[in-house]
């Protein structure tokens, strides 16, 4: 099956045709995200595991979980924690009904940016077939511990869904990152970090170039 493969520092990223390649928007999260030693971590919708490697490359101690629907991706996944002597899970299955970790201190998420139907453009699992953002985020706010994490990536121009799903799932959006390809272009992504139960008040970092 063609894919590729990528150096992270230490680690070595594997993907098939049928998964997400070295991308900027989940190197963006990969370093966005709020992360501890010692950390759980619970990357929903995984593909290969890269998110998992980004984080693991830069903590130590990690408790690493992936759900994936798409059981080639997450045999990739597997295989990619294993030959990067990495312990942790990978759950297949719709996210919505797999069992899922509970206390979970980071919940990270690249999820597909197009509503089913929108006519956008993208790779493989782009569009929304089934899980919508709104169910995403409930579902990261029920594995989180009381002041965990969500962080995810979205496309800018949805950022008021993003940051109206967050809310209305007790995450209370407290960074916010934009992506631009070049100081002069738009912003292509929005990076954005909920705690649940967090108090208001949002931090908006310097663009991401």
């Amino acid at each position: 099956m063609r894919g590729g493969e990528e150096r992270l520092g230490r680690f070595r990223y594997r993907w098939t045709e049928t998964c997400f390649p070295l991308g900027g928007d989940s190197l963006a999260l990969g370093e966005f995200c709020t992360l501890r030693r010692g950390d759980s971590v619970l990357d929903l919708g995984c593909g290969a595991g890269l998110l998992l490697l980004l984080c693991a490359r830069r903590e130590e101690g990690l408790t690493l979980t992936g759900v994936e629907l798409d059981p080639e991706a997450g045999e990739t996944a597997r295989g990619n924690l294993a030959e990067n002597a990495l312990e942790g899970r990978i759950l297949t299955g719709d996210l919505r009904e797999v069992p899922l970790p509970r206390g979970v201190d980071l919940v990270i998420s690249n999820p597909p940016w197009y509503p089913a139907g929108s006519g956008g453009l993208g790779g493989p699992g782009r569009m929304e077939e089934g899980c919508t953002l709104p169910q995403l985020c409930r579902t990261a706010a029920g594995a989180l511990r009381g002041k965990g994490r969500f962080a995810l990536v979205h496309r800018a121009e949805r950022l008021a869904g993003v940051l109206a799903a967050l809310q209305d799932a007790g995450l209370e959006p407290k960074r916010l990152q934009f992506c631009r390809h070049a100081p002069d272009k738009l912003p292509y992504a929005v990076l954005a970090e909920g705690v649940k139960g967090g108090r208001p008040g949002l931090t908006v970092l310097p663009d991401l170039i």
